[in-house]
């Protein structure tokens, strides 16, 4: 397995709809892996391809609920098929724009249908947590990242100082070397 670099905010690609996975190849096999070592490496709860440069419709999350256990799940070609009426807010962070946390408003379940890595269709209900992240992950897949939730006000804001940040570690790394 290999460690993939994750796309930072603002990679075009991170706002590109993905592509349908036409067929469970080895190449897709291995991409999830890479994803799965790669999302716990950052360490986080989920990473989408467009994440790491492949403009696909594949994610992993982690559905174990705590640090010392790992079950990871890929989702192939997903869709969400139902969402509760029921919302929470709670702060959501990405691995694209590290550093950052924000409120955003989703249903508590949703039931989804995605291909496994066998190619088998599946649904499952997700509630809690894992509902959330693989709603965010979805996101992704749509080219939708968690600043789009935000008023053109807020998320202006919050890029500038995010843009800020960024260009502030870059000319501190470019002093180290």
């Amino acid at each position: 397995m290999t460690i993939r670099r994750i796309l930072p905010y603002p990679a075009r690609q991170l706002k590109r709809r993905a592509r349908l996975v036409d067929g469970i190849t080895d190449e897709i096999r291995e991409l999830a892996g890479d994803m799965i070592e790669t999302m716990y490496d950052a360490p986080g709860i989920g990473l989408a391809a467009p994440q790491v440069g492949v403009g696909l419709r594949l994610a992993v999350i982690e559905m174990a609920g705590n640090e010392d256990e790992r079950d990871p799940l890929v989702l192939i070609n997903p869709e969400i098929l139902d969402r509760s009426s029921d919302v929470d807010v709670a702060s959501e962070g990405c691995l694209s724009l590290p550093g950052f946390f924000i409120d955003i408003t989703r249903p508590v379940s949703v039931e989804l249908r995605f291909l496994d890595l066998d190619g088998v269709e599946r649904e499952l209900a997700l509630e809690g947590l894992q509902a959330r992240c693989a709603q965010h992950e979805i996101d992704h897949l749509n080219g939708k990242l968690i600043i789009d939730h935000l008023s053109r006000l807020k998320r202006g804001i919050i890029v500038a100082k995010y843009k800020k940040e960024r260009a502030a570690s870059k000319q501190k790394k470019s002093r180290m070397g």
